[in-house]
């Protein structure tokens, strides 16, 4: 059930308060958060973590070694059977290319034109909500999922890292070694980077939600656009324009694992993300706000 049934409620009771702002980002996240659909996002996501641990146990177990010995597979594989603790970094590096953007896609996506399909959009708008706000909780509920969703991903590969494998110092990419609480410090600031990186794609899913009444054709064209510049992202030929596309920066986190950390990367990739939500949350304000609402 939408919150829009909750919230007609309300609708002779009209403020400006930020209370109400506050209550109807928290009835906007509560209802994401309890759709079955965000539900079986996120146990995917958990499972990542699950299936690379076991993957990396069952190959070391039989005399091999992660990855083939030679850097092969994703970053930081090859650390895991000598620290649990490399599994989170290792499946952040594994879910985030992919699994993490398109469960972004597909809740940002459904944000405005999952509410018009359902014709309780008009209902929302009834309530004291008005559109900017509406479309702010929106937003804010995206970046929230965001956080969520590399949280999700993050605890289990701890679980799992620490069930299947030692836990002790972090030798960084430097080479010099840390505490394990400091490691899982960087561990927990680099689960908020990776979050943060998801912010661009969470305003561009917005935009183009409110460019459709379909949720599931926004859903499609957010991850559709996703593995659009993915794809230039790759190509050698468009290196100029590398810098400016939304996921050419993503793994730049790894940066945080050096002693001293390299900032340069991490603060490029969140100010380009920064833009992007300017950007795109400036034309999702500009369409919602002048888009004639029917359903």
């Amino acid at each position: 059930m939408s919150q829009a049934d909750t919230l007609a409620v309300a609708a002779g009771e009209r403020t400006s308060s930020p209370l109400w702002t506050l209550g109807l980002f928290r009835s906007e996240l509560t209802t994401t958060l309890r759709r079955w659909r965000t539900l079986a996002l996120l146990g995917v996501l958990a499972a990542v973590p699950v299936l690379i641990g076991i993957a990396v146990k069952i190959e070391t177990s039989g005399g091999g070694q992660a990855g083939g010995g030679s850097g092969q597979g994703p970053a930081f594989i090859t650390q895991i059977t000598n620290n649990g603790l490399f599994l989170v970094f290792a499946a952040l590096a594994a879910t985030l290319p992919v699994f993490l953007p398109m469960a972004i896609g597909v809740v940002a996506g459904d944000a405005i034109a999952g509410e018009a399909n359902a014709g309780t959009l008009r209902y929302l708008l009834v309530a004291p909500a008005g559109r900017t706000r509406l479309l702010l909780a929106k937003y804010a509920t995206a970046c929230a999922f965001c956080l969520v969703a590399t949280l999700v991903v993050a605890a289990s590969a701890l679980a799992v890292g620490a069930l299947l494998f030692p836990l002790g110092e972090v030798t960084t990419i430097s080479g010099t070694r840390i505490s394990f609480g400091d490691g899982l410090l960087r561990a927990g600031l680099i689960a908020v980077v990776v979050a943060a990186s998801l912010t661009g794609i969470a305003a561009l899913g917005l935009f183009v939600s409110t460019l459709t009444g379909s949720g599931i054709a926004a859903m499609a064209t957010t991850v559709g656009l996703l593995i659009t510049v993915q794809i230039l992202d790759t190509i050698p030929q468009l290196n100029g324009i590398h810098p400016y596309l939304f996921p050419h920066y993503w793994l730049s986190f790894a940066d945080l694992l050096r002693e001293p950390v390299y900032w340069d990367e991490v603060l490029k990739n969140l100010g380009l993300q920064g833009a992007y939500a300017a950007v795109f949350g400036s034309a999702a304000w500009a369409r919602f706000t002048t888009k004639d609402v029917t359903a």
